[in-house]
């Protein structure tokens, strides 16, 4: 049986995979390994968007605004996070991207976690 216990820092180690901290791509056997739930700790720069929208979407999102102001573009609107706490839910099957209008960190929940949602690294407008 591998580890009961983690501690970490998020910056540090979402650093090493694009603010990912917890899901299937963990190497199996790691406490943070899970087919249930993925979490990541983004630390965006103002003007970093994502570099495509995500489309065909499996996954059920919650995305927390930590600092900063922070744009989610939906298919049918856009919200604005602009207070710390402030946040955002949305359902599978709902495309999305974002826009960093300050400097921010936002805290991502997405389950169930799954391979393939991977895209090229965000690009600064």
């Amino acid at each position: 049986m591998g580890e009961t216990v983690y501690v970490g820092n998020a910056g540090v180690d979402g650093a090493t995979n694009a603010g990912w901290l917890l899901g299937h791509f963990a190497p199996p056997g790691e406490i943070r390994h899970s087919t249930d739930v993925e979490v990541k700790w983004g630390v965006h720069p103002p003007g970093q968007a994502r570099s495509r929208w995500a489309t065909g979407e499996l996954r059920t999102t919650l995305l927390v605004l930590v600092e900063g102001c922070f744009r989610v573009e939906l298919p049918d609107r856009t919200v604005r996070l602009a207070a710390p706490g402030d946040y955002v839910v949305w359902a599978r099957g709902v495309d999305h991207s974002w826009f960093a209008e300050s400097a921010s960190v936002v805290l991502t929940v997405r389950w169930p976690s799954l391979p393939g949602y991977r895209v090229d690294p965000p690009v600064l407008r």
